[in-house]
């Protein structure tokens, strides 16, 4: 009696130190030849019957498992955080200081083409929506900040963002001209005479001047957002998990900073 329930701990230990299933044949080594395995591993698993870890025939081998009925028991949920890329945090400052606005418009200011993960980021985590259709030619969707964006962020209206000189002052913006700026980085071979960087500064001005006919704008239902889109990347769009598309977003941005070192 005492010598076959010291075989049964020997194998109920092995069985429980094992990385990955075990074979009869795996196991017989550790007892003698005469010793019926399989009978010893069929009292084992009666032993373990209702238990939370329960024995288990795996093909050909055996394991220990958790048993089946306590699975919903037995997930936990993790908050991953995640880093927003260089193109998503960009976009969400354009919307946030320029809303409404179209994705051309969020293109054109900065100078790149956008990818659809960008936005897919930023409306998985709440911080954008549609805001409506403007009333020109083709009836563009506009984009802007939600509620959950002023909460994230600790603000009670959009306008309470820092403006330019508050970022200035807070080094997170460089004090001198754009124009010397990008040039002192390498970024522009030379920098333009006055003339010409007035007449670019009064056509950016008046790309986004708002006119009540230009900026008149159909609000959009929430259920309309895939459509939405769709309509601005010609596909159906699919919201990402959150684990796999961190990935995406980064292969994204590297191809829209490769692209935008390209045009200098």
């Amino acid at each position: 009696m005492t010598e076959s329930y010291d075989h049964l701990r020997l194998l109920e230990a092995l069985l429980f130190a094992a990385k990955d299933p075990m074979t009869v044949k795996q196991l017989q080594r550790h007892f003698p030849d005469d010793l019926d395995l399989e009978t010893a591993l069929v009292d084992l698993k009666a032993r373990y019957a209702n238990r939370g870890v329960v024995l288990q025939r795996v093909g050909e081998a055996w394991a220990f498992r958790t048993a089946q009925d306590l699975a919903p028991h037995m997930r936990i949920e993790q908050t991953v955080m995640r880093k927003l890329s260089r193109a998503a945090v960009e976009t969400l400052a354009i919307i946030a200081y320029h809303q409404p606005l179209t994705r051309t418009e969020i293109e054109e200011i900065r100078g790149v083409a956008m990818s659809k993960g960008t936005l897919d980021v930023l409306l998985e985590a709440g911080w954008i929506r549609p805001r409506g259709r403007r009333r020109t030619p083709g009836r563009p969707v506009t984009w802007g900040t939600t509620q959950s964006f002023l909460d994230t962020f600790g603000l009670e209206a959009i306008d309470e963002l820092p403006g330019i000189e508050e970022l200035k002052a807070a080094g997170l913006l460089d004090k001198r001209p754009a124009l010397t700026a990008l040039t002192s980085r390498g970024m522009l071979t030379a920098v333009m005479d006055a003339d010409d960087a007035e007449d670019m500064g009064e056509r950016s001005r008046s790309r986004f001047e708002d006119t009540d006919d230009e900026f008149e704008e159909d609000e959009l239902d929430e259920s309309e957002v895939d459509i939405a889109l769709a309509e601005d990347f010609g596909a159906d769009i699919q919201t990402p998990d959150i684990g796999d598309d961190v990935d995406q977003e980064d292969d994204a941005s590297d191809n829209e900073d490769e692209e935008r070192e390209s045009s200098y």
